[in-house]
């Protein structure tokens, strides 16, 4: 938003701004902040930065865990959810050292922005074109609870099928037939034509909304395409402009992937696009999808690393309860035209070569936006560099359901992961590709397998009530 320091300073004057909020991102990809006076934004603090404890954000440990927050004024903009006037920006953190600070090797955008680096080097390309889709669930309220003696998860949402008889008034829409319902079924349509305005004034172009397949309030919301790093920046202010939003509206959101047995479940489809010198990458005019050989490539190295890509771009134990068959999420590893059952899918309305793209179907909200893209960008160009060709790797093209395949033909072809153990074992066997570049540091690598197979062990020792019901008679 602003390009100097003096800018900034005369907005803040001419707009009354009290208060500078500062979003920093931990490694589990939470906004976390900071808030000082306005006055307080000076040269020196622009230089010298804030210091923070990074410890207190799960990064590994480095000699010293005293950091410093460097705001980017090009970040800027004013916090709509803030009662006081607010300018809130994110930035960069740098590790205190001498003779003058360095950037912190383990930060979410610093690995993005070596990843980026990384792919120029090469000579691939200078620019990473993507656009995510957002999925999420707005519910009128949701209580969970667990205790020893008691378990509990209560969803109310007025739209769904299994709506009480107290609050249904017969616009509940039916099981899987919510894909692009309209009013009066569909209850949120005002409040995510405001989420979508709130977005365009923070700077992230909407491309539509609409209603998911879900019938309990399942939303969509697509954006423009745009630079991975400036992307991942926006993908953090939908998630607090989604969540607060529907907090003001007297709603509840949630990005969870699968929050609900037997409903569809809530990706973010990354759409990926190369350019060069101003030119598509991934463009050929002819052959399957009209692809280039770099984009098949580049798809190659997607496939081939799909497995522990989950560990980055699913990272939740429940993110495999949406990766699992009949709800058009992808369950095994292959690339196609226009098919949703692939993981990697060539969408056939992109036909003009600045357009020419594809989709990674796998991805959710749950993972940390600045490693899943820098890992996604990092197996594309692994891919690139060794020529892996996905058509000579049996996956693809995969132009029919890959649902209803038989059990046998299914066997033959490679899966992703079924839980995030696997994606766990399959990271810590596959991950060279990630370090290319001094991209993604080992510790970080180490530091994040460890934090997650600790969450998965809570997580696996705490009954469920479906357990129960399976198997407290035997």
């Amino acid at each position: 938003m602003f390009k100097s320091l003096e800018e900034i300073k005369k907005f803040i004057a001419d707009n009354s701004i009290s208060m500078l909020d500062f979003k920093m991102v931990d490694i589990d990809g939470r906004w976390r902040h900071v808030t000082l006076p306005a006055a307080r934004l000076t040269p020196e603090l622009m230089q010298y930065g804030i210091g923070f404890d990074g410890s207190n954000y799960g990064f590994a440990p480095v000699e010293n865990s005293d950091m410093v927050f460097i705001p980017d004024l090009a970040t800027a903009a004013l916090d709509p959810f803030a009662a006081v006037p607010t300018l809130m920006m994110t930035g960069d953190v740098m590790v205190i050292a001498a003779p003058s600070n360095r950037p912190f090797d383990q930060y979410p955008r610093n690995v993005l922005k070596r990843a980026t680096e990384h792919m120029r080097a090469l000579g691939i390309a200078d620019k990473m074109i993507i656009g995510p889709e957002f999925e999420f669930h707005i519910f009128d309220s949701v209580r969970f609870m667990n205790k020893p003696q008691y378990s509990l998860v209560d969803v109310e949402c007025r739209e769904a099928y299994w709506a009480t008889d107290e609050i249904n008034d017969g616009q509940a829409i039916l099981h899987k037939r919510g894909y692009h319902a309209d009013l009066p079924q569909d209850r949120h349509y005002d409040l995510r034509s405001r989420m979508c305005e709130l977005l365009d004034s923070l700077g992230v172009g909407v491309k539509y909304h609409h209603h998911e397949v879900g019938s309990p309030a399942q939303e969509e919301i697509e954006t423009e395409m745009g630079e991975v790093s400036s992307m991942a920046d926006a993908t953090m202010l939908v998630k607090y402009v989604v969540k607060n939003a529907a907090a003001l509206d007297g709603k509840c959101a949630t990005f969870m992937p699968k929050p609900l047995y037997g409903e569809a479940g809530n990706g973010m489809h990354v759409h990926i696009i190369l350019q060069k010198d101003g030119k598509p990458v991934f463009y050929a005019g002819e052959g399957y999808g009209n692809l280039s050989k770099t984009a098949l490539y580049f798809i190659g190295g997607l496939l081939k690393h799909a497995r522990s890509l989950c560990a980055l771009t699913n990272p939740s134990t429940n993110s495999f309860k949406r990766l699992v068959p009949g709800y058009e999420a992808p369950v095994t590893i292959g690339y196609a035209m226009a098919n949703r059952s692939a993981v990697v899918r060539i969408p056939a309305y992109a036909k003009s070569p600045m357009s020419k793209r594809f989709e990674l179907r796998n991805p959710d909200a749950t993972c940390n936006p600045y490693y899943a893209y820098a890992a996604i960008l990092m197996a594309g160009l692994d891919g690139i560099v060794n020529k892996v060709d996905p058509a000579y790797h049996n996956w693809g093209p995969f132009d029919f359901n890959l649902f209803d395949l038989p059990e046998v033909e299914k066997s033959k072809i490679d899966a992703l992961p079924t839980c995030l153990d696997d994606a766990l074992k399959a990271l810590e066997e596959d991950c060279d590709y990630l370090k290319a570049g001094g991209v993604f540091p080992e510790r970080l690598l180490k530091i994040w397998t460890l934090r997650k197979k600790k969450e998965l062990a809570a997580m696996n020792g705490i009954p469920t009530p479906a357990e129960f019901e399976q198997y407290f008679s035997l």
